[in-house]
């Protein structure tokens, strides 16, 4: 089974009291992915908790992709700016 670092934020979120945010980051980011390649995209997203302290290893890049594995709509997932 590979690597799922959407899957991973899905059980640190399961241990999180409700009321954490996903907030937008407006800087370049870059990831790699499986096949090597190194993807660029124009911002990330960090997760913050109810202290608004980072949650760690809750970064990402695709809030689709957090999305479906959290099997929330995009549009409820509590998105601030």
């Amino acid at each position: 089974m590979a690597f799922n670092h959407y899957e991973k934020i899905k059980r640190i979120l399961a241990t999180e009291p409700e009321g954490w945010v996903i907030r937008r980051i407006n800087t370049p980011t870059s990831a790699q992915n499986f096949k090597g390649e190194l993807i660029h995209f124009t911002h990330y997203y960090r997760i913050y908790d109810t202290a608004n302290n980072p949650i760690k290893y809750c970064k990402f890049q695709q809030i689709e992709r957090l999305s479906q594995a959290l099997s929330i709509p995009v549009e409820a997932l509590p998105i601030v700016e």
